[in-house]
């Protein structure tokens, strides 16, 4: 009976593990790449405040904002920019 217990509770955690695991992943930019416009993360809190992820919102707003962004965020952008061919 404490087998049984052992096992459920493990495979519980587990299930909690890989669960985090996955929303984590989620949440990572397009590509899975961690740093994908890592280097706009300030300037997108300071010129781009309340605009959020998503639809290509906060890329256009710091795309807008591209004089006011610092050097590795501008980098970023035309990286981007030159991805998609525009």
């Amino acid at each position: 009976m404490l087998v049984r217990h052992i096992i459920s509770a493990s495979l519980a955690v587990a299930v909690i593990v890989l669960a985090n695991q996955r929303a984590g992943h989620a949440q990572e930019p397009a590509g899975g790449a961690r740093g994908a416009l890592a280097a706009c993360k300030a300037d997108a809190d300071r010129v781009c405040p309340g605009v959020g992820p998503g639809g290509g919102r906060l890329i256009g707003c710091l795309k807008e904002h591209q004089n006011d962004v610092t050097i590795g965020c501008a980098k970023e952008l035309k990286a981007i920019k030159s991805k998609m061919g525009k």
